[in-house]
């Protein structure tokens, strides 16, 4: 292939400044177009939905406002960052509103565990549920602060593109013990098996099976603890909306319905994409924000492959996928708050069916979003904004999500009726339903999978899709496949690392 054959609009061809492509517009994609225009890249953000966002996508319908994808934003320093380096303020066009508390965690017995970032107010919660815990509950909390310190303010924005890395943070891994689950550790801090379960559930937050993930995802309640939990105003969208007007200021440019059907390669080195229907796009680097999995497996189909072959993506372990139910009520239920755990009366056994069996199970465990709770402008008046949403297993197992999701929801708004929403069957004014089949056809998230590869130890850090490409010079990956994961402050996160692995904008020199 010659790259001069690449069509580039006449406007381009003006441009002196090297280009880059960004495959996908989710937050990874997103945030690495940011940092790449501030150094001085030409931008272009190609995404095959009609709207930007990927898994952060916004549906509107009879006037509700529902987020797609994530709600609970940690960190936002590392929005902050985004804003600064566009010269503008994060406050200036989001505003993030802090949770209090974070969320109620409903066990299937009616008790309820609050919990928020007050450590008296935790170390009482705690006590509530077993007083023997309380010093476990603190020591386990200085685990977690030490583990973040590591792994996430340490680690979290570091390439890990050689053996070597992985050798460089050995003493680290082993003196977290790394090898154990986030389960096994938690309970060595816990006896109730309530707050075992309390305190080793947040893997969930990103794919990760709490008997399976690393013990460094014990991070996770340290960083919640430091750094808040956040809702934005307008929903998530409106940090999307921010984002991609951070780009255009930059000079860069979103398109929309552009869907990269392969990325051109030639003398081992990225040329630009082919678009569906023809269209070739000639850049300089190629940023995949697409699912790690189908990056590979797809849009590098026809190009010989060393390390993520077909055969060794066929053997990965992927993430859970999820089924949502996004509706709309024609009443208020203010007794509920923003965000709710309601925990089914399984918890090993059901991760066991949705990880290793890959079977539907009759029972499951949710999370409730009523972000009206919180902005009730993403409703009309007098009404509720809601997302459910159940950890299901990905389309490696056998179900058939075009007869099972009907049945399912119904499943899930008895359990909600029944529970914290009494009169919801009669109150639903708007329904709309995401199934893994959605991952996989509208996300083109590989078998489903909502998180992409499962967060396990053999799939962490320099084991996981490295932020370089290993197969091709001048591709790069963001996003939850790649390094150091899913989760918002995992992806922005990756973007980060392209700070240390892409050249300088002036490495490239221009014809």
């Amino acid at each position: 292939m010659d790259a001069a054959s690449l069509a580039a609009p006449a406007v381009a061809r003006r441009d002196r400044r090297p280009h880059a492509v960004i495959i996908g517009s989710g937050f990874g994609g997103l945030a690495a177009a940011v940092r790449l225009a501030a150094r001085g890249f030409r931008v272009t953000v190609l995404e095959r939905l009609d709207q930007p966002g990927g898994r952060a996508s916004v549906f509107r319908e009879n006037g509700f406002t529902f987020d797609a994808g994530p709600t609970i934003i940690t960190a936002p320093f590392l929005l902050e960052e985004l804003w600064a380096l566009a010269g503008r303020r994060l406050a200036d066009d989001v505003t993030l509103v802090p949770m209090d508390p974070f969320y109620r965690i409903r066990f299937h017995d009616g008790a309820v565990f609050t919990y928020s970032g007050n450590a008296e107010a935790m170390r009482a919660e705690v006590a509530r549920f077993c007083p023997a815990d309380v010093a476990g509950w603190e020591r386990f909390m200085r685990l977690s602060a030490e583990t973040c310190r590591i792994g996430f303010e340490g680690l979290g924005h570091v390439p890990f593109g050689s053996p070597l890395d992985m050798l460089r943070v050995a003493p680290d891994l082993i003196r977290l013990r790394a090898w154990k689950s986030v389960y096994a550790i938690v309970s060595e801090h816990f006896s109730d098996e309530r707050l075992r379960i309390v305190f080793s559930f947040h893997p969930l937050l990103i794919g990760g099976n709490p008997f399976a993930a690393p013990s460094v995802y014990c991070l996770i309640a340290a960083l919640e603890q430091r750094w808040g939990v956040h809702s934005a105003m307008g929903g998530t969208g409106a940090i999307v909306s921010g984002l991609v007007s951070l780009i255009e200021g930059l000079g860069g440019e979103v398109r929309l319905c552009a869907e990269v059907e392969e990325i051109l390669v030639s003398g081992g080195r990225v040329r630009g994409v082919r678009l569906a229907g023809g269209e070739t796009v000639a850049s300089d680097i190629v940023v995949s924000n697409a699912d790690a999995a189908y990056t590979y497996g797809t849009l590098l189909a026809r190009h010989t492959r060393r390390r993520w072959t077909d055969r060794r993506l066929a053997r990965a372990r992927y993430a859970m996928s999820l089924f949502v139910w996004y509706f709309g009520t024609r009443r208020r239920y203010d007794e509920v708050g923003h965000h709710t755990i309601l925990l089914g009366r399984r918890y090993r056994a059901l991760l066991s069916d949705i990880f290793s069996r890959k079977v539907l199970a009759e029972d499951f465990s949710l999370y409730l979003h009523r972000p009206t709770a919180t902005d009730p402008s993403l409703a009309p008046p007098g009404c509720d904004s809601f997302y459910v949403l159940s950890p299901v297993p990905n389309l490696l197992g056998n179900t058939d999500w075009t007869s099972a999701a009907e049945p399912y929801r119904r499943s899930i708004e008895s359990f909600l009726e029944a529970t914290l929403l009494p009169g919801l069957s009669e109150a639903v004014m708007t329904s709309r339903l995401m199934t893994p089949l959605d991952f996989r056809d509208r996300l083109l998230s590989v078998h489903g999978a909502a998180f992409g590869l499962e967060p396990v130890l053999l799939q962490s850090a320099w084991f996981r899709p490295n932020n370089r490409s290993e197969e091709v010079d001048g591709l790069y990956l963001v996003g939850a496949g790649t390094h150091p994961g899913a989760g918002l402050p995992g992806v922005i996160s990756s973007a980060k690392v392209l700070d240390q692995v892409v050249p300088p904008a002036e490495a490239f020199a221009r014809a």
